[in-house]
């Protein structure tokens, strides 16, 4: 069983934690300004990307993972290709036109919630991109590699491609921060909605889709054309799943959060594992779907969420192991 994961893999650029021993003895060096003066990193590199964060969790649930991206030949593409290796991913990537890893600045809030400033560049050629789809039983494909041109030509048409042979999954993952223009976006973001079998979105995300509108209202429109399933994550509060009629909740798992960097797209990547559990993949992905009972769905978002809450406990996009949830 193959899953393909298209989208960006990058560098998470972000504030340095103070070792115990300077946070103990001197407090202040916490901060940026007194880390830079002490001789000490403002910042640390991590690997992620919310595609490549997708594949690292398939990786370590055990499937057949592949990641189809842009990588640079520099410090900082190795350290993600490493990354992505350690978790059993196979990585398929061609060069940017820059020639750099792309990087995302993340500034965490006073709860650990992240926000990001983008140096990305995606540019994914059709051809490599169409011979690793053509082998898939699972397509997933989100974030910015979905609308930024001019690779995001290339994903739309690999969707479609996998419409009706594999299990097509998405997940929009709006980043203001590259398209700020909502109408620019929406229309590209409906069609691949209409192209997807599985469509996994934020309530925040849906909210700057359609301000105003109800989570469940608005999955509820996307679930009437085209997906058989549509998942809203609400954060601590759990999530919901839209297949028809039916509207399925369950609740958030109580944790200590670090931070939320990767909560989604372990979430993402722990529901594919559990819906190609019950045999959702390939051809079939579509009729599977529809046939789940409302408890074999709840058990695929809790699933999931366990998987999420793991995540948010540490520092980072570290999503768990299968030992590890099923411990």
């Amino acid at each position: 069983m193959r899953f393909v994961v298209v989208g960006e893999a990058l560098v998470d650029v972000v504030p340095a934690v103070p070792s115990p021993v300077v946070s103990a003895e001197v407090p202040e060096l916490g901060s940026a300004e007194s880390r830079e003066q002490a001789g000490l990193p403002k910042t640390r590199d991590l690997p992620g990307g919310s595609p490549a964060n997708v594949a690292v969790t398939l990786g370590r649930l055990g499937r057949q993972a592949t990641l189809v991206t842009t990588l640079g030949d520099d410090a900082r593409g190795a350290l993600v290709r490493g990354w992505l290796e350690a978790s059993d991913v196979d990585v398929v990537a061609a060069a940017p036109a820059t020639g750099r890893t792309s990087t995302a600045a993340v500034v965490l809030d006073a709860r650990g919630g992240a926000s990001y400033d983008f140096d990305l560049t995606w540019d994914l050629p059709a051809q490599l991109l169409e011979a690793q789809v053509d082998r898939a039983d699972v397509v997933h494909a989100g974030s910015i590699a979905t609308v930024l041109e001019p690779g995001a030509d290339a994903v739309e048409a690999a969707l479609r491609g996998a419409a009706g042979r594999a299990l097509v999954s998405f997940d929009p993952n709006a980043r203001p921060a590259i398209t700020p223009d909502v109408p620019a976006v929406l229309g590209h973001v409906e069609r691949l909605v209409a192209l997807s079998d599985v469509v996994k979105v934020s309530e925040e995300d849906l909210a700057w889709y359609y301000p105003g509108v109800e989570p469940v209202e608005a999955a509820q429109r996307w679930a009437a054309h085209g997906p058989v399933l549509v998942v809203v994550t609400l954060g601590g509060d759990g999530a919901i799943a839209v297949r028809g009629d039916d509207v399925v909740r369950t609740p958030g798992v109580k944790v200590d959060v670090a931070d939320t960097i990767g909560a989604g797209d372990t979430f993402m990547g722990a529901l594919l594992d559990a819906l190609a559990g019950e045999g959702a993949v390939g051809a079939q992905a579509r009729a599977v779907l529809t046939a789940l009972t409302p408890e074999q769905l709840a058990h695929a978002l809790t699933w999931a969420a366990r998987a999420a809450a793991v995540t948010v406990s540490r520092p980072g996009a570290d999503p768990p192991t299968r030992a590890e949830l099923e411990s």
